[in-house]
């Protein structure tokens, strides 16, 4: 039974008052000690260069100084590879996900709406004798409210008012609400299904673009599968 199928009812009484661093930071913190590095080898030189012969620079101070120089020195070394290292890993794990090009995934949040109907999955709370889907706009507002299966299980969301026109393209969250006697039990959002285009890596994460155009973290996938016939 899908969403397309169910007419846009009332629902009774409810009572409705439940109305690490990424690669650019890597990159600046590495040029940041790089500067520190050559700031501290000119302020080293110039010290050096510019003793009074009549007062030396102390052998243990100079000692200590040329340790710190080394100590800068190993620390843009290590960063440096740090950063290699993470980038070779996200280029591994995009390769990876390359698989998932042509499948579909489900990943919680808001969904891209271009005119297609959206397949979205959810469970309502143990217990409740109603079930809606409540709909809200990219800015939040609560554009529809429709009633489910109390079964659970998955539905498609054919983006149509009452009267059978789209609504406007655009970003749209699903919330399901469970009801028992009038009560609110539970409101959870709702997964949905889109299938993947493209697969990019952007400063360090894994990005997923799919059919839509909308782009999602791979971080934020569930689950994933072959498109229904």
């Amino acid at each position: 039974m899908t969403v397309e199928n169910v007419s846009a009812r009332p629902l009774g009484n409810i009572r409705t008052d439940d109305a690490q661093y990424g690669t650019a930071d890597r990159t600046a913190s590495a040029q940041g000690f790089s500067s520190d590095f050559q700031t501290f080898l000119k302020m080293l030189t110039a010290q050096a260069r510019y003793q009074d012969p009549l007062k030396p620079i102390d052998s243990t101070e100079y000692a200590a100084q040329l340790a710190q120089f080394s100590m800068v020195e190993q620390q843009v070394q290590t960063n440096e590879k740090l950063a290699s290292l993470v980038a070779q890993l996200g280029s591994a794990n995009m390769a990876m996900l390359s698989g998932w090009i042509g499948q579909e995934v489900r990943s919680h949040g808001a969904a891209l709406f271009d005119g297609s109907p959206i397949t979205l999955a959810y469970s309502p709370a143990k217990g409740a004798d109603q079930v809606a889907l409540v709909v809200s706009d990219g800015e939040g507002r609560e554009v529809q409210r429709l009633p489910l299966p109390l079964s659970g299980g998955e539905v498609k969301w054919s983006g149509m008012d009452e009267k059978g026109v789209p609504l406007p393209a655009g970003t749209y969250s699903f919330d399901i609400l469970s009801v028992t006697r009038g009560e609110t039990i539970g409101r959870t959002p709702a997964s949905f299904y889109g299938g993947v285009a493209e697969v990019q890596l952007r400063e360090g994460k894994t990005v997923l673009i799919l059919d839509s155009g909308q782009e999602i973290l791979a971080a934020s996938v569930d689950a994933i599968r072959r498109p229904p016939a």
